[in-house]
């Protein structure tokens, strides 16, 4: 009699268990989330992205730094796509995003197919895999099963990594989302594809010092003269120049070559250069000798899962947009 009320109390704590289990993988994110509930999801997002990508290539970084600004404020719950005065989108660090037609566009197939399934934050999760893709970059599973959020506030940008943000500020920005300082420089390294305005480095070329050239220091000289060229001290503030010279539409590990050789165009991804805590993993993604070597591609899809499970709305929590610019 006691063995077998040793059995039955034993195979229902194992059962509880179990139920337990299950109950945390289900309200958490997952690769194959949609596979019976809409299990075209995936290559509806790819061929939407591609679509938009064949007449506008641009749209691959942008669709990128979409989803990294998504993620670090409240985290990846699609509130930088809601619209509305006050909203995410007005905070000045977000005015430039661009790609929101691109999401819209795969929502609106989505709702076709699967009504009320596909949450806006999983398409945009989606789709910066794809642009990565599209741009020569390695592909990564990713895992689905966000929820929306209902709250965007402009204020709540503020805490945004900064083009004057130094090494220590960038770190303390990411650690404070559960990132690392390998996180830090492999998403960094997303600057391979795109652009930026001129308004946000030409700081670096005129009156940075009252010595030499008043250049920042940190850029090679032949470079400043370059940058000089692209963007004149009173010219066109809004000018686009690419963030990795000489393989801006291609996604791979250049970049890194470019900090190395002083010709970061932003004040803080130059710094990653010389920085010694973030430098160590430049130089690994560049394979130097004597360090283990890191491989950029397959670094990039881990820190992308990573970032992308910030404070993820799973479950109950949140809601499933139907129109991802409107609360429901």
């Amino acid at each position: 009699m006691e063995v077998s009320c040793f059995s039955q109390n034993f195979l229902l704590v194992t059962l509880l268990l179990a139920i337990a289990v299950s109950l945390v993988e289900s309200q958490g994110t997952r690769v194959g989330f949609y596979s019976t509930s809409c299990p075209r999801v995936e290559s509806i997002v790819r061929s939407t992205v591609q679509s938009h990508f064949g007449s506008d290539p641009t749209i691959a970084p942008g669709l990128l730094r979409m989803h990294f600004h998504d993620c670090f404020v409240h985290g990846c719950d699609a509130s930088i796509l809601i619209d509305g005065p006050g909203t995410e989108k007005t905070a000045p660090p977000n005015l430039l995003l661009r790609g929101y037609e691109v999401i819209d566009d795969a929502k609106t197939q989505l709702e076709a197919a699967c009504p009320g399934v596909v949450s806006c934050a999983d398409i945009l999760a989606l789709a910066a895999r794809d642009s990565v893709v599209l741009t020569s970059g390695a592909s990564w599973a990713v895992p689905t099963g966000r929820r929306d959020g209902t709250v965007s506030q402009a204020s709540d940008a503020a805490n945004l990594p900064g083009f004057r943000d130094s090494v220590d500020v960038q770190k303390q920005k990411f650690a404070a989302k559960g990132l690392n300082t390998q996180d830090l420089v492999t998403l960094v390294g997303g600057h391979t594809i795109g652009t930026t305005a001129c308004q946000f480095f030409r700081y670096r070329l005129y009156n940075f010092t009252t010595t030499g050239n008043g250049a920042d220091p940190s850029i090679t000289a032949a470079f400043v003269s370059q940058l000089q060229a692209l963007c004149p001290q009173n010219g066109d503030g809004s000018r686009r120049i690419g963030l990795d010279t000489g393989s801006v539409n291609r996604f791979d590990n250049s970049f890194f070559a470019n900090l190395r050789d002083g010709k970061g165009i932003l004040e803080s991804d130059q710094r990653l250069w010389t920085d010694a805590s973030t430098k160590t993993f430049v130089q690994r993604f560049l394979g130097i000798r004597g360090l283990l070597g890191l491989t950029f591609n397959i670094e990039f899809g881990r820190s992308m899962v990573k970032m992308s499970n910030i404070e993820a709305k799973t479950g109950t929590v949140g809601e499933i947009r139907k129109v991802c610019s409107k609360v429901n």
